[in-house]
């Protein structure tokens, strides 16, 4: 069923808006179609960047951007076998496997960034599933730990069971990553030992232990517009929408089945943003890895299609990343500035 968020005094029921009409309201709708969609995607760039930053600006504040950090709290050793991933035991990466890090490390690092300027903080482990036992209990500590810092919580464990998603909950977790990577269609080139309906499952436990869902995808694999529509497709008619949608330009990892990958054009990162923030009004869109391989100008475009979100640090689990320092250089030459704690539901 489609929910209606009216901007400017204009209400048009649930008839379908050409894309042009979207300066004048914007329909919080999760029974896109794929043509709907294709139709917004495809617009001159102009003209959906336009429409974009409307948008943007009905549903968040103009000129803030919220500060992440990412932490890899178990590296390496990973059963899985996706294709542009350094941790996947599958591929000869160099990536050695790690120990669970006790919370007493992840709070420092947390306590950091938060003296940093950051508001939320995600701690990410390569399983395929959360474990049960003493490291999840291990992590329950931790997500109690950065919780009492006064931040916004979010992890990435892998498959949940319901039990494990409501003791995160409890815990005080705010978030859950949990990322389609790309389209149905395309998925079977990037991953064969999980389904795509597992991750569904997965993002359907969050939801129902209360906690917010963080669901994005990756570009760059060697997908076409048509599985880009196809991902966003996904994440719009997720009812309610993800409250997080990271979106990922693909960083090519040695040892790797994608190592050698076609430069990815930026461009398909600022439309891809664009029509997520029309589709998604109100949720966060995070542009995350990849932005090394951006200028400073797509970057800033990014953020003009309405990305308001970053992951700041020299490190993002196992693939490099901007310095602090040239993020909050860049945040100030363009004004903007970073955003405070946002209220979550």
């Amino acid at each position: 069923m489609a929910r209606h968020a009216v901007v400017k005094g204009f209400g048009f029921g649930s008839a379908m808006l050409h894309p042009s009409d979207l300066q004048y309201s914007v329909l919080m709708r999760t029974n896109w179609t794929r043509s709907e969609i294709a139709s917004i995607y495809h617009q001159p760039l102009l003209d959906l960047l336009l429409q974009a930053q409307k948008v943007h600006r009905e549903h968040h504040p103009a000129n803030q951007v919220q500060m992440c950090r990412l932490l890899s709290v178990k590296t390496g050793g990973c059963p899985e076998d996706c294709v542009y991933c350094p941790q996947s035991a599958h591929y000869p990466t160099g990536v050695k496997p790690q120990r669970l890090m006790e919370t007493a490390e992840i709070l420092a690092a947390a306590q950091r960034a938060k003296s940093e300027g950051a508001t939320r903080f995600c701690m990410g482990a390569a399983w395929r599933q959360a474990p049960q036992g003493r490291e999840f209990d291990s992590m329950l500590e931790s997500v109690r730990a950065v919780a009492a810092l006064g931040m916004e919580v979010c992890c990435t464990l892998g498959m949940l069971t319901q039990a494990q998603a409501a003791a995160l909950k409890q815990a005080g977790l705010t978030a859950y990553n949990h990322n389609l990577d790309t389209s149905p269609e395309f998925y079977g080139n990037i991953i064969t030992t999980r389904t795509y309906q597992e991750r569904l499952d997965t993002i359907a436990a969050v939801r129902k232990a209360g906690i917010t869902v963080c669901c994005g995808g990756i570009l760059g694999m060697g997908e076409s517009d048509d599985d880009r529509i196809g991902l966003l497709h996904q994440l719009a008619t997720l009812d309610p929408h993800p409250e997080s949608v990271p979106i990922n330009m693909l960083v090519r990892a040695p040892g790797t089945p994608l190592a050698a990958q076609s430069d990815l054009d930026p461009l398909i990162m600022v439309r891809t943003i664009a029509t997520a923030r029309i589709l998604m009004p109100a949720s966060m869109v995070r542009l995350a890895a990849g932005r090394m391989q951006m200028s400073r100008e797509a970057v800033v475009l990014c953020f003009l299609a309405g990305a308001n979100s970053i992951f700041y640090g020299e490190k993002l689990l196992t693939t490099p990343n901007p310095e602090p320092d040239e993020d909050f250089s860049l945040l100030r030459e363009v004004g903007l500035v970073p955003m405070e704690r946002i209220s979550l539901p």
